[in-house]
């Protein structure tokens, strides 16, 4: 593609540089669920642990954030 030096030819948004959805709290808790069932990474560099912050992080600026939240008044 003339003029677009960041090609992505898979048209997926894998690097996380652009749109796509959000990372909610939700969605890290199921990662981080299936992360620990299959003897996966869980340090606090791997990917369930970034999935867990960028969660946070989207709830605290508005994002999607948990929207099914357990518990209550």
């Amino acid at each position: 593609m003339p003029g677009n030096s960041t090609s992505n030819p898979s048209g997926n948004n894998a690097g996380g540089g652009g749109g796509g959805k959000q990372m909610t709290s939700s969605d890290a808790s199921r990662i981080q669920s299936s992360q620990a069932r299959g003897d996966g990474d869980m340090t606090s560099s791997g990917f369930a642990a970034r999935a867990q912050s960028a969660g946070a992080h989207n709830a605290n600026a508005g994002g999607q954030g948990q929207t099914q939240g357990k518990g209550g008044k």
